[in-house]
């Protein structure tokens, strides 16, 4: 992005002619030189210069339409997830210096007493008088869960948060309509929404209620070419039947380990679509993007990574971009970075020939006797089972060792059909973590369950993760 860009909007106005291009969820479709004229706040948007703001609201589309409007006028916009607890809405408030709040429904207004101003937005775009003149770099502040059950508040820049973002130009003009299983809420389809309007594309975003199904058959409908997900995303995404009915050019995954169960499964679902994994943090940014189908990354995009410095330090990630995190709000936040600039991602990886392989988060291990046991590296080796679909690994109280790896497994719908031997799948997968996996890796027990919670963010709810 042109450092001289200082808004969202001056960017997308950089354009010129928006021609037919335009953001959509479940109940309309509204076009860029809309959001670009209109306003999604009644008009009002200039009343917040130079506040901090709480940004909450129902519908994705909503909050793109207001970030357009905010950008460059607000002094901090906070991006607030629909999942976040009322009761960490305190919290948040406190640690962002909130001073307004911008609301399409009723927020109770608690913590510390401010002044505190209310702006009402809709998804109705109506007509603004006088253009919005950006003049103050916006801080874009992330939440991202923490150790203690409070959230984290990343602070970003609109340049932290473009800079893996490749020009216009670079993709010779290439026409795209871009989808996300993210909520735009979060880093990973705040991407997305920034990919899409900052490279001359369209967004087809999900609509708050609706089914995956649903969601899947509208983006096939209208016309989607590149769409992102976290792994877990695309495992659901693959159980509904209106998986054929999207034709995608290219599928992004990020979020979470991508293994090569789930890598081989897009690939033959959408032989025709160029799969990337990409790793990424919201603190981190993006650090580098794999292109040939393999799982891990290989041993040269530690020297050949675009945009990022990346090593291997005490086994886990460290990276130092411009698309990395400033800090974190609070008088106690620790630092996202240490003194030379490096993020560490806390995401252990180990080494096999010319290639890395991720072995887990460090605050993830089970402790099997003393011995160290990453679930998602048992995770991988379950999920290479043909009738598995998904499956989490889960430490269980043992008086002997301290703890055993189980594992919760998803079967494929035709595995788990009535009559299918599940006492049968649950013998094969011991026996391939048998034969694959040392003895204290392998699960104690392997329970079948109809399905796994997902989070907000996309990722399989882990415990102690």
């Amino acid at each position: 992005m042109n450092p001289e860009v200082l808004s969202l909007s001056n960017a997308l106005r950089s354009f010129g002619n928006l021609g037919d291009r335009f953001i959509e969820d479940s109940v309309e479709r509204i076009p860029l030189d809309a959001l670009l004229e209109g306003s999604t706040l009644y008009g009002r948007g200039s009343e917040l210069r130079g506040r901090s703001v709480l940004l909450a609201t129902h519908a994705q589309l909503t909050t793109a339409a207001a970030l357009f409007e905010l950008d460059g006028i607000a002094r901090r916009i906070v991006l607030c997830p629909p999942e976040l607890p009322i009761e960490h809405l305190p919290y948040v408030m406190e640690t962002a210096d909130i001073d307004g709040i911008v609301s399409d429904r009723a927020i109770s207004c608690l913590g510390k007493p401010r002044p505190l101003y209310f702006s009402p937005c809709s998804r109705n775009i109506v007509p603004r008088e006088t253009p919005i003149k950006a003049e103050v770099p916006t801080e874009w502040i992330l939440l991202t869960s923490g150790t203690t059950g409070l959230p984290k508040l990343v602070v970003h820049t609109l340049a932290s948060l473009c800079a893996a973002i490749p020009s216009h130009k670079s993709m010779g003009g290439q026409r795209t309509t871009w989808s996300t299983f993210y909520d735009i809420r979060r880093y990973g389809g705040l991407q997305i929404f920034l990919r899409a309007m900052l490279t001359g594309g369209s967004l087809v975003l999900s609509g708050q209620d609706e089914s995956i199904s649903d969601f899947l058959i509208r983006a096939g409908w209208s016309g989607v070419t590149h769409i992102s997900g976290t792994p877990s995303h695309w495992r659901r995404a693959l159980m509904s039947p209106a998986a054929g009915k999207l034709g995608p050019q290219c599928i992004r995954l990020s979020g979470e380990m991508v293994d090569q169960a789930i890598l081989n499964r897009l690939s033959l679902t959408y032989p025709k679509a160029r799969i990337v994994h990409a790793f990424a943090s919201t603190e981190a940014g993006v650090a580098f993007e794999v292109h040939d189908g393999l799982a891990g990354f290989p041993c040269e995009v530690l020297q050949q990574s675009a945009g990022a410095e990346i090593k291997v330090q005490e086994d886990t990630l460290r990276i130092r971009s411009r698309g990395a995190a400033d800090r974190y709000l609070g008088d106690d936040a620790p630092p996202i970075k240490d003194a030379a600039g490096f993020v560490d991602t806390r995401d252990m990886v180990e080494r096999r020939d010319d290639r890395f392989f991720f072995a887990g988060r460090r605050d993830g291990v089970i402790n099997v006797g003393g011995l160290k046991v990453y679930p998602e590296e048992v995770e991988a080796v379950i999920s290479r089972h043909p009738e598995v679909h998904m499956c989490i690994v889960r430490a269980r109280k043992s008086a002997i060792t301290g703890a055993v790896v189980v594992a919760d497994v998803v079967l494929r719908p035709s595995s788990s059909s009535p009559g299918h031997d599940a006492k049968g799948a649950q013998d094969d997968i011991l026996q391939l973590c048998r034969e694959t996996l040392p003895s204290h890796k392998v699960p104690a027990a392997i329970n079948i369950v109809p399905m796994l919670m997902i989070s907000g963010a996309g990722k399989v709810m882990r415990q102690n993760a």
